[in-house]
């Protein structure tokens, strides 16, 4: 069975019909150099049983390798004039007698393969021109398939890091404090996941980098895994970070309905788009009855998700830090978070204001009726036993003077 092309190869197959019908020979075909190897990526051909895609022969053996050593030249009406070239397995199969070879270089001037047209039979009439006109063919098929390199490249970087990753266990999981503004206790922790520093990127794009090769589901579940096994280790609750999608599959259900249900709290960002909320709520159901609160993060970076919050009656709503950081001096913050408070409240659900890092935040949310804090001013992620030790609440005196951190 034929391999499926890609949408770039589609296009460099158009490519070579019109090279192989403008030179009027036999076959046309792109060779990609891989290693030592010649791969037959994409073929045009009138006799398809001699020239078949994803052939592949050793590059040393190869005619388009000879020519890129200058052994032969790049056009050849008459293979029977170069000996060099009739020492090689083409000259006997397929019984090559004429052929024109350029390279494919992308970019970054990096060879990719050999553009290539053969004939069974001399054509004394191959020309230079003809050269001209595979070196355009040539730079057309490059600018369409190095996208596809590229991703190509970007995911086999992803995977062997991720492969990595797991391979030490997956990323580390850090908790960092929730404190409940009014009272000044830490009532729960959050767990975050932490990637290596050398990946120079931020957790939600190591997980959609993940997600983009394949592997996010679990990723994902490997991190619930990490959250999980804190929850003997503190008290509160947990909450723990899930995607839609990564939450309808069978190994995270079956993780979630074995936890301490009533001590964890799932948090669906508002930024995931849900494809069928009737299958979502069916599978939260039955947690949420065992004692699961569901929370929606990121409320306020965006409106168009309010659906999503409709829609699953979350028991939280955690408040962006982008409506949160500076609130207690922008009035158009404050007025933003007061409606939100009222919304959520509205729906029976706590508000969580996240990225809370000034005494004057803090207190403006208080204010604001806002239920519980999280952010750098009660604490910095980290491990399960420094949650109590970094800051661990916020005190509000009798004749309201204030909020202050204790340290």
């Amino acid at each position: 069975m034929a391999k499926q092309r890609t949408a770039g190869e589609a296009q460099v197959a158009e490519l070579l019909a019109t090279a192989r019908e403008s030179l009027g020979l036999t076959a046309a075909f792109l060779a990609r150099m891989d290693g030592p190897d010649q791969y037959l990526q994409v073929v045009d051909s009138a006799v398809p049983f001699l020239f078949q895609e994803g052939n592949v022969q050793r590059r040393e053996t190869s005619l388009c390798q000879a020519i890129l050593d200058g052994k032969v030249p790049e056009v050849v009406p008459d293979l029977r004039d170069h000996p060099e070239a009739m020492k090689l397995p083409a000259a006997r199969f397929p019984r090559i007698r004429s052929y024109v070879s350029v390279p494919v270089r992308l970019s970054d001037g990096s060879l990719y393969g050999t553009l290539c047209a053969a004939g069974l039979r001399p054509e004394k009439a191959l020309s230079r021109r003809d050269k001209s006109l595979m070196d355009v063919l040539a730079r057309a098929a490059a600018l369409v398939i190095e996208p596809e390199v590229v991703e190509k490249a970007r995911a086999t970087e992803i995977e062997d890091r991720l492969d990595r990753l797991l391979a030490a266990g997956g990323p580390q999981v850090v908790l960092q404090p929730i404190v409940d503004l009014a009272s000044g206790d830490r009532i729960g922790a959050e767990a975050l996941s932490r990637f290596p520093a050398d990946w120079g990127k931020a957790p939600d794009l190591c997980f959609a980098d993940a997600h983009s090769v394949g592997q996010g589901d679990d990723l994902e579940v490997i991190a619930l895994r990490g959250a999980a096994a804190h929850l003997p280790n503190v008290t509160g609750y947990v909450t723990m970070n899930v995607s839609p999608a990564t939450l309808l599959t069978a190994p995270c259900r079956e993780l979630l309905a074995g936890l301490q249900l009533g001590r964890v709290v799932l948090e669906l960002s508002e930024h995931d788009q849900v494809e069928d909320y009737e299958e979502l709520l069916d599978v939260l159901a039955p947690l949420r009855a065992a004692g699961m609160r569901l929370a929606i993060d990121d409320v306020g970076a965006g409106f168009s998700s309010l659906r999503h919050i409709v829609l699953t009656s979350p028991d939280v709503l955690k408040l962006d830090r982008s409506i949160v950081d500076g609130v207690a001096a922008d009035p158009v913050l404050r007025t933003l978070v007061r409606s939100m408070v009222d919304f959520g409240h509205g729906c029976d659900a706590k508000i969580v204001a996240e990225g809370v890092e000034t005494a004057e935040d803090a207190q403006a949310l208080l204010d604001l009726d806002v239920d519980c804090g999280q952010g750098w001013f009660f604490g910095r992620p980290g491990p399960a036993e420094a949650l109590d030790t970094l800051v661990t609440a916020v005190a509000t005196s009798s004749s309201g003077s204030g909020v202050t951190a204790l340290r």
